[in-house]
Formats: C-alpha cells, sequence, structure tokens
C-alpha cells in the first residue's frame, strides 16, 4: 500500500491539518480535499471513493472528515485499518474533535502520523506504542527531578529556619541594649558578626559590673585587684573569641546549604559590614566535580562549531559457564551547533558494523527524516529549509539492542575456581577486549571472597585492593584497549574456602570512549551537498550493570 496523504477537513472540504508522505504540492493537495466532499455519494454506507488517480478512504469525525488519500493499487482492507488507527490516535489526543482543538494539537498529530505511516508505508505500531513513543519518558530524568526539587524544599526550609533565629536574635539584641547592655553586645557583634552583622548576645553583664568594682578597688588594694584581673578577664576575652569563630562557621555552613538561593533570602543586615569569609563562600563547584566523575580518565574532547556526542548504557548478564543471560544496550545521539552559520546540515553516519545484526533499533526524531533502506545512513531534518536550533543540544537519534548473542559481548570475563585438597582454592580470572571499536577506562573487576577469609594474589594485571565494606578484591585495571599490552589480562590468587559459587556473582565496571554499536558520524556536509564545518565526536559507553552470574 502507499498512503500519499492523511489529512482531516471539513464537510465542504476546508483543509484543517494534512501531513504528507509523498512529494505532493499545496495546490496539489488542496485541490483533492475541495473536490473530495463532491465525490461522496448520497445515502450510502461505503467509506471510500475512486478518481481516475487516486482514492480516498475516509471517516466522518463528528463535524469534520479524517481521510487518507491512497493510489488505486493500494489495499483497501490495509488502509481502512490504517485509517481507524489515525482516527483514535486523534480521539485520544484531542477532547474533542473540532477544528480549534485539532489546531492546538496539530504539531503532535503530525509528529503521531509520522509514527504511523512513514514515506508512505504503514508501519507495525498499535495507538500504545505510538503514545509511549511520544512520550518519550526517562526514568533517570524523573529520578533527577525529584532529587533537585527535594534539595531546594531543604535548601528553603533551611534558609526560612536561619532567618528565623537572625531575628530572634535581632529582638534579643534590641531587648538587651534597652536594658542597658548595648555596649557589650556592639562591641561583640562588631567582633563576631557574619553575614547578618548580629551574634548571639553575651551573658557577661553581671561580670562587666563586677569587674568595673574591681577596677576601682585596684587603687586601694594591689592584691586583691591582682587576683581579680586574672580571673575576670581573660574569661571574658576567650568567650567573645569563641562566640566569634562559632558564628563565622554558622555562617559559611549557611552558604554551603543554600547555594545559588542565596541571592532570594530576605535581608536581615545590619550596617555593619558582612565578613570576607562570607564572600569566599565556595557555592559552585559541584557540576565540574560531578562531569569529572561520570568521565572517569576519558579524555577530554575540543568541541568544534558542530558537536555531537554519543552515550550508550549497557547492561549485560554473562553466565560463568558461558553464553548470555541477558544484554541490553541504549544509545542516544545529540546535535550541538554553537554558530549560526553552520544550521542547514545533514550528517552522514559510519558504515553499519556486526554489531546486534538485525536486532539493532533506530529511532529517529520526529522532525528528522528516516533511514532509507540498502542507502547510507543521514540524519537530516525532513523540511530541507529548516535548519537547525543554535546552541541547544537536540537528541536527534536513538538506538536499542536486547538479545543474548555472545558475538556482541565487548569485554569477556572468564572466571575459573579451581578447589584444592587443603581446603583453599585458587582462582584464575582473566579479561579479554572483543569489541575493539572501544577503549575502556577505569575497568574495576569485583570478586566476592568467601566469609572470613583474604587471598593471597601471586601474580596479576594492573592494580588489586580488598574492599571491606563487601569483603572483595577489587581489580583494577587503568586502560583496555585493542593495544595488543593493554587488551588481555590475568589475575590469579588463592584463598581459604572450597565453595566455587562463593566467588560469584563477579561485577564489573568501566568508562568507555567510543561505541558498541559502532554507531558514528562519517562526513558533515550542508543540505546541498556542500563540504561542512569542522565537527567533533565526544562518545562514552557506561556500565550500568555488567556482572558474571
Amino acid at each position: 500500500m502507499v498512503v500519499l496523504a492523511a489529512s482531516i477537513c471539513t464537510k465542504g472540504g476546508k483543509p484543517v491539518l494534512s501531513r504528507q508522505f509523498r512529494d505532493m504540492t499545496r495546490t496539489r493537495i488542496e485541490s483533492l480535499l475541495a473536490s473530495f466532499p463532491k465525490l461522496i455519494p448520497a445515502n450510502t454506507q461505503h467509506t471510500s471513493v475512486e478518481t481516475a488517480d487516486v482514492r480516498y478512504v475516509y471517516q466522518p469525525l463528528e463535524d469534520l472528515y479524517i481521510l487518507l488519500i491512497t493510489n488505486k493499487a493500494s489495499n483497501i482492507l490495509q488502509d481502512i485499518d490504517t485509517l481507524h488507527l489515525f482516527a483514535r490516535t486523534v480521539s485520544d489526543m484531542c477532547r474533542s474533535a473540532d477544528e480549534r482543538e485539532i489546531l492546538k494539537n496539530s504539531f503532535e498529530l503530525l509528529g503521531a502520523f509520522d509514527e504511523i505511516v512513514s514515506l508512505g508505508y504503514r508501519e507495525n505500531v498499535n495507538l500504545s506504542q505510538v503514545r509511549s513513543i511520544l512520550e518519550m519518558e526517562s526514568h533517570e530524568e524523573k529520578i533527577q527531578e525529584i532529587i533537585a526539587r527535594n534539595k531546594e524544599a531543604e535548601a528553603k526550609e533551611e534558609l526560612k529556619r536561619r532567618a528565623k533565629q537572625l531575628e530572634m536574635q535581632r529582638r534579643e539584641q534590641q531587648r538587651r541594649a534597652a536594658t542597658g547592655g548595648g555596649g557589650a553586645s556592639n562591641y561583640l557583634s562588631g567582633i563576631g558578626g557574619g553575614a547578618s552583622g548580629y551574634s548571639p548576645v553575651p551573658r557577661y553583664d553581671a561580670p562587666d559590673a563586677s569587674a568595673t568594682n574591681n577596677a576601682a578597688s585596684t587603687r586601694q588594694t594591689s592584691s586583691l585587684s591582682s587576683s581579680n584581673t586574672t580571673t575576670r578577664a581573660p574569661a571574658f576575652k576567650s568567650g567573645g573569641l569563641k562566640l566569634g569563630a562559632k558564628k563565622g562557621k554558622q555562617n559559611t555552613d549557611l552558604l554551603e546549604a543554600l547555594g545559588s538561593e542565596l541571592a532570594s533570602v530576605p535581608s536581615y543586615e545590619s550596617s555593619a559590614p558582612a565578613t570576607p569569609a562570607v564572600e569566599a563562600a565556595p557555592v559552585s563547584r559541584a557540576p565540574a566535580a560531578q562531569t569529572y566523575s561520570e568521565r572517569g580518565s576519558v579524555p577530554e574532547v575540543e568541541q568544534e562549531s558542530v558537536h555531537i556526542v554519543v552515550k550508550e548504557q549497557l547492561s549485560l548478564s554473562i553466565l560463568r559457564d558461558g553464553g548470555v543471560q541477558a544484554m541490553e544496550l541504549k544509545g542516544d545521539m545529540n546535535l550541538l551547533i554553537t554558530d549560526p552559520d553552520h544550521t542547514h546540515l545533514r550528517l552522514t553516519l559510519t558504515p553499519p558494523s556486526d554489531f546486534g545484526g538485525n536486532a539493532l533499533q533506530f529511532k529517529q526524531h520526529p522532525n528528522v527524516a528516516k533511514f532509507t533502506p540498502n542507502q547510507p545512513r543521514i540524519v537530516a531534518l525532513k523540511d530541507s529549509s529548516r535548519a537547525f536550533p543554535v546552541g541547544q543540544s537536540l537528541a536527534v537519534l536513538k538506538w536499542r539492542y536486547a538479545g543474548t548473542d555472545e558475538s556482541n559481548v565487548p569485554l569477556s570475563i572468564n572466571c575459573w575456581p579451581t578447589p584444592s585438597n587443603d581446603g583453599t582454592c585458587e582462582v584464575s580470572i582473566e579479561y579479554e577486549l572483543e569489541n575493539e571499536s572501544v577503549t575502556l577506562y577505569d575497568v574495576i573487576i569485583s570478586i566476592p571472597l568467601p566469609d572470613g577469609s583474604y587471598p593471597t594474589v601471586s601474580s596479576h594485571t594492573g592494580d588489586w585492593a580488598l574492599d571491606p565494606a563487601l569483603h572483595s578484591l577489587a581489580w583494577k585495571v587503568p586502560v583496555v584497549s585493542s593495544d595488543d599490552e593493554t587488551r588481555s589480562g590475568s589475575l590469579i590468587f588463592s584463598v581459604n574456602g572450597v565453595d566455587v559459587g562463593a566467588f560469584f556473582p563477579v561485577d564489573v565496571s568501566f568508562v568507555g570512549q567510543g561505541s558498541l554499536a559502532g554507531v558514528g558520524v562519517q562526513k558533515v556536509e550542508t543540505v546541498d551537498g556542500a563540504a561542512g564545518p569542522a565537527f567533533s565526536i565526544d562518545a562514552l559507553v557506561t556500565a550500568d550493570e555488567y556482572s558474571v552470574v
């Protein structure tokens, strides 16, 4: 079947929404829709009508018509089934089938139409799959949003608590100043003032008065004045310095907890200037540390005006006796253009690799054209007159693989425990890189140990260390690449115990540079085929779960 267009029009033939799947001019589609109501026979139950060139398959939609325009060689039964799916999709996405509601949701409807029919041919999807594709929900994104909201709520609560505390201190200071203790409290406020300029009011009113009396008695009795001065003055000095240090620490903790939200805090500052320690509080270093931890030791990539980011996440469970229990690879490609002069581009991907075979599935952004069968894979906008956004990272392509083909395993792990007659067990474990398109960094292979036993390592590649929290041996290899020196390695140790099951599961973690699925960009050129600008690629692969069970 070949669907030329899917349209929604009024009873009089006025087009409301139309999606053409083959090259058709606007004049042509408007002419076909205008002539459609005149062709509908009266008092008939048929839902299709033909002309000399095309066939209309239609269905009433309240005051509108939803119809497919196909060629006359198309399968009428498949066309009717496709039309019903279009109608259910419109009813699901619009609260009512009127012209205003259709126009309001036109962008979402066009995206749904593209998921149902591609290049004139029906896709093997149902309503729930179309809804799931359009939502494109991310579980990780939801978790990060929840964490961010929780942090924001905690910071606001801390802000309110500190503001209330500062207000109470201000009132207490005013009350003590009114009762005659203003001099001492103002003096201490200048010593220990933080961001607000206030500090807890010291309770030294009585000692101050006695100190005055002792100073007066100094002129009369030398021994008594010496005794009083020695006991009173250091106590007052020590209390004042300790009070100022504590207040400065409180202000620093407050700034660290609230971060950038300090700018929106209601001010309770007095005329006393803030201390320099407040201005130097670190509030913006966490993102840099987080970026480093995600990349590990993977080298940074210098960004060009056209920057492509490829990220893949691998979940893999390997059987200890050989074979794959479960394997899933998810990847996405993001395009970032920073030069407004280079927005009309198309990306030619590298030729397909042997990874995944037919099980490797691709999904394009609704505005990106789908791949043409038996042709080079090209990422470009469906409408060549449109341009990619500037300064915005756009997810243009996603892919997924799920299967049990052992040839797709990137890093093979062979763990071989051998019990002996003396109650010990010798464990030989080795790794080998199977996918040469990636380079693995910060590889850690964690082998569980029997309870109450500690290993004796006889030979090893890389470094090893004991993890007391998990009671396991952590085998650390900095780099695993296609180079013969780092492609494979082994570790041998002996430990008390004869239960070979105690050494499983073996967990593996790493950060890789490259694409396991072999997805890359071969060249970037303009939509008219001219040479494009310089581009950069940052390809990362991480292991969400990698274990030998």
